[in-house]
Order: structure tokens, then sequence, then C-alpha cells
């Protein structure tokens, strides 16, 4: 059997195989293929190009596949739709990819190693437990705000302010001792979350000192250990990119575009891309910013002028999306060209 390329459609259990020629003809269809049954299958085929879903659990099929001497490639299930014919179902699916995986212009996704992927699952948890503390925050200022009582906005606040204010909420007969042991039960619960982040920062800290790539990045202006160890579990070979602005357009920093018959025209930024480094970038760019606009110009460099410049024109929020723009693009050379990184005079 002549086997040029393999579309897999990823699922937990259930998996659909669709293979064609170089031609273009398909030659193999499987479909309902457990998933244990799935390697000793694949492995018996004609060695050729795997094409997959960049989904759950695609980095480790790509890892298996590879081990059986395959050329795997996964592709972003965005440009995979665009091929599936009528109906959606694991079969179509399979067969898109087959025919996404064909066409040159095809822009693929890099499969992460386990390393990233331990990076990652760190990301996520504390990422996760940030979103649970910001939850029980509001949850709090909620509750006191149906007994009259109103606390300051801030997690800061919270913390400090909390015991005192139910205090002097009982005093005032606003809440009873059942509302209060409630309240102090989730201020417990708050300080024991944020001890599970300080865990958490404490071993992405651990990976940072321990990684030369995410030491160079955190020498960039607005890039600390939580955007550095993101970045690398995110893109392991910079080289996948053709410059630093297609590692900006990928992150989503680059203004969208609506162009036709020769009018150019350019909208807001495109958020494509991992919200989450997103994100943090912008973040990072926002401290330089605020820090930037306190000095005075004459104790300024050539960039902070230019950051004062481009703030007073443009306002506070463009600036900052140029300042994370431009980070972006520092960071894909010092991972690309393997530099450090020089403070401009």
């Amino acid at each position: 059997m002549e086997l040029n390329v393999l579309g897999i459609d990823l699922a937990k259990n259930v998996f659909q195989l669709h293979g064609v020629d170089k031609r273009g003809k398909a030659v193999l269809k499987k479909s309902k293929l457990r998933r244990h049954q799935v390697l000793a299958f694949v492995a018996n085929l004609p060695r050729c190009r795997i094409g997959m879903e960049a989904c759950g659990s695609s980095s480790y099929w790509a890892r298996e596949f590879e081990k059986l001497g395959f050329k795997v490639q996964l592709i972003s299930p965005q440009f995979v739709k665009p091929y599936v014919k009528s109906n959606k179902n694991d079969a179509n699916d399979a067969e898109a990819i087959c025919e996404a995986m064909q066409r040159e212009s095809m822009r693929f996704v890099a499969p992460k190693t386990i390393g990233q992927q331990d990076i990652q699952a760190v990301h996520r948890v504390r990422s996760r437990l940030v979103g649970a503390r910001t939850a029980l925050v509001n949850e709090i200022r909620g509750l006191l705000g149906e007994y009259g009582v109103v606390l300051p906005q801030g997690i800061n606040k919270v913390r400090k302010e909390l015991s005192a204010v139910i205090e002097t909420a009982l005093e005032k007969d606003l809440i009873t001792l059942k509302t209060q042991a409630l309240f102090l039960d989730l201020l417990e619960e708050l300080r024991t979350t944020d001890e599970r982040i300080k865990s958490y920062d404490e071993k992405i800290r651990t990976i940072e000192n321990s990684h030369p790539v995410c030491k160079r990045l955190t020498q960039i202006p607005g890039v600390g250990p939580i955007t550095a160890t993101a970045i690398v579990a995110a893109v392991g070979d910079p080289q996948i990119f053709k410059n630093g602005r297609q590692f900006a357009a990928w992150l989503g920093l680059v203004p969208r575009q609506h162009s036709s018959g020769g009018r150019q025209l350019l909208l807001g930024i495109s958020k494509r891309g991992d919200t989450y480094i997103r994100s943090l970038l912008i973040h990072g760019a926002r401290n330089i910013v605020r820090y930037t606009g306190r000095r005075e110009k004459d104790d300024c460099n050539r960039q902070q002028k230019w950051l004062q410049d481009l703030t007073e024109r443009r306002g506070v929020n463009r600036a900052t999306v140029a300042v994370a723009n431009k980070n972006a693009r520092r960071i894909w050379v010092l991972m690309a060209r393997n530099e450090e990184y020089r403070e401009v005079a």
C-alpha cells in the first residue's frame, strides 16, 4: 500500500484514520479504532507523514508516533475546519486533516516535549488558583454587602481589613456570631490559597533559575520568571517563526487587517494565539509604561523617551501594547539567536 499522508482524528477512546497516496487518492479508511489499538495498528503501516489537530493529548501521540519512525505534524483546528466537507463527523475530520496536510502553505504547530508540558502544567494549576482566589475575594465582598458592610476593592484590602471589619460589624449587630465564624473561615481559606500560590511561584522561580533560556529572557524589562517560563513552555523551537514579527503575530499583538481593493485598513490587535502569554506580556509592559511615565525626560534614555512620546500621542493602552509587541520580538531574538539582552543607551 502506497501511503503518503495519514490523518488521525484524536479522541479519548475512539480514533478515526484516513490515509492518502501521493496523488491524494484515499487508500486507507479506518473507523472506530480503540485507544489501545492505535499504536499497534499504526506501527504496521508504511512510514509516512502523520497529521493531527493540535488539541488535548496531541503532543503525547506525536512523541509516540515519532518513536515508530513517522514524521508527525500538528495543525491548528482553525486551519482544518475549512476542509471539512458537508457535515462534521470523525471520518470527515480525518479526511480534512489529510487535505490540510497536503497544502504547501500550511502552518504547523510544533509538538511539546515532556519538559515543556511539565512547566505548562505548573502554570495551569497556578492560574486556576489565582482565579479561585479572585472568585473567593469577590464572594467575601458580595456576602458582606448583603449585610450592609462594604469592603474596599482589592485582595490586599480584604486581607488586611476583613478581620477588623467583621469585628466592627458584630459590635454594631450587623452580623451574628455564626456569620462572623463563616467569614473567618473564608479568610482562612484565602490565606491557604495565598500559600499555595506562593508555593507554585517558588516552583516557577526554581525552573527559571535552572533554565538558561529563561534566565536570558528575564533580562528583558517587563519579563519576569512567570512570563519567561510560560513562553518556554509554549515555544519549544523558535525557528518555526521566520522572524520576531511572526512571533508577535502568533501572540495576537499585531493589528488586525481588513483590507480590500488596494485600501489598507488596520484595526485593533488581533488577540489571536495564547491568551495567557499575551496577558502576561501586557501586564509586564504596563509596569514599564507606568515606571517610565514617572521619570523626567532629561533622565531618560532613547527607548524611554520614545515610550513617553508614544504615550502622549496615542495614550497609555496603545503604548502598553506597543511595548508588549516589542518585548515579544526581543524574546524571539534571544531564543532564536541564542543572544544576551543588550540595554538600549
